[in-house]
């Protein structure tokens, strides 16, 4: 664990590019696209704002103290911003930038309870994916006892589809497709990979999982500025897919993880391997599926890693239009509040943030109760936690999907 550092601030380099950080030019056309800044109104809680607070650490000298932490926690990373940014400014890099810098030199020590968590968390339980999945078994029980804390947003978890591994059909040949299933998502949403390799090989394609090493991108250990963790993850799971076939992730923050890697561990290998990663719509929307049109409305929810980070959302939309009935929001694809763990450590924003989404949803729906389609698996716990009707797009077509039925 980081050594705290001293509690009246200090004067510290951050890891981010200078020329990065000389490209804003403080135009404020990021600012309608920030949830904070749209929940609070404070230029603190802005683009602009946090990164004229990481102008004044690296520049002016300024101390890296609780108030700069506070600046750079209550950011969602949804990365609105950037897709905004005349100035390509890649806040995203900054704010990662920023964060490991904190790891390193927290300017005011944590409290022991989120230090043995963080450390639990993603030291030891997002790397080894048999004790998830023993942890995960201890959180079912703890749910059916009714003993889980109101404030964590957990799925309903299926003893049924944790018994059930994922078994892709066998391939004559070479395979045509990976599947990454990934680390929480596997254990808390499996389902959602049993529908995506539905589709998948309703498509024909010969689908094939990760090997040892390919259960967890790193792509929250990106976000907690947890770097040196990141790359020993995302290294594994280049290792874990060989060859040169598509690897489809059906989550959207672990796409847009795994589509930087080149940038994350700068190697050819690593290069490689990210221009192999699509995003499952992107991938399903180049496959003929054997759909039927269902005449059900379907309202969907851009994940901010897709649409601003893998610009790849409107997939999502062409693929489900085959069957669906497809909307979108008016809301220009504001972040929902999910943010990874956001919602855990920041639950007041992220409430916020969501509250509008649900109303943008509803809107989007009419006078029903919205059928909403969401491609981040973080997306789907916090929508849910509000009561909307959310499914994965893999599910939504593998629910479309032609069915053999029985000679008359």
């Amino acid at each position: 664990m980081t050594t705290p550092a001293p509690t009246d601030g200090r004067v510290a380099l951050l890891h981010v590019d200078d020329d990065d950080l000389a490209a804003c030019v403080a135009c404020g056309l990021c600012l309608p696209h920030c949830p904070t800044y749209r929940v609070t109104g404070l230029e603190a809680a802005s683009p602009r704002g946090r990164i004229t607070a990481m102008r004044a650490v690296q520049w002016d000298g300024a101390a890296l103290d609780a108030t700069f932490a506070q600046y750079m926690e209550e950011c969602v990373q949804c990365r609105g911003c950037e897709a905004a940014c005349p100035s390509s400014v890649p806040f995203g890099r900054l704010m990662e930038g920023a964060r490991a810098t904190l790891q390193e030199q927290p300017p005011v020590k944590r409290s022991p309870l989120r230090g043995v968590a963080e450390w639990f968390g993603f030291r030891v339980l997002l790397p080894r994916h048999w004790l998830l999945l023993a942890f995960t078994w201890l959180l079912l029980v703890a749910q059916r006892l009714r003993i889980v804390p109101k404030g964590v947003a957990l799925p309903r978890l299926s003893a049924r589809s944790l018994v059930r591994p994922l078994r892709p059909a066998p391939a004559a040949g070479e395979v045509d497709a990976y599947l990454f299933t990934g680390c929480v998502m596997d254990a808390w949403q499996r389902d959602v990979h049993r529908a995506a390799l539905e589709v998948m090989e309703a498509g024909g394609a010969a689908v094939g999982l990760a090997g040892r090493g390919g259960d967890c991108c790193g792509a929250l250990h990106v976000h907690a500025g947890r770097i040196d963790e990141a790359r020993r993850l995302a290294t594994r799971v280049v290792a874990s897919m060989p060859g040169d076939a598509p690897v489809v992730v059906d989550s959207a923050g672990c796409g847009a993880a795994m589509k930087d890697y080149g940038h994350l561990i700068d190697t050819p290998e690593a290069r490689a391997f990210a221009a192999r990663v699509r995003d499952f719509a992107e991938w399903a929307r180049e496959r003929h599926l054997p759909l039927e049109l269902t005449g059900r409305r379907v309202v969907v929810q851009d994940p901010c890693h897709l649409r601003h980070v893998q610009r790849a959302a409107s997939f999502t939309h062409e693929v489900l239009a085959r069957a669906y009935d497809v909307t979108g929001t008016d809301d220009d694809g504001l972040c929902c509040g999910a943010g990874g763990v956001y919602a855990v450590v920041q639950p007041e924003l992220a409430g916020a943030i969501r509250a509008r989404k649900v109303e943008a949803l509803q809107r989007a729906a009419g006078d029903t109760a919205p059928l909403v389609a969401s491609a981040n698996p973080g997306c789907l716990m916090h929508l849910r936690g509000a009561g909307v009707d959310v499914r994965h797009p893999a599910e939504l077509l593998a629910a479309a999907l032609k069915k053999e039925r029985p000679p008359l």
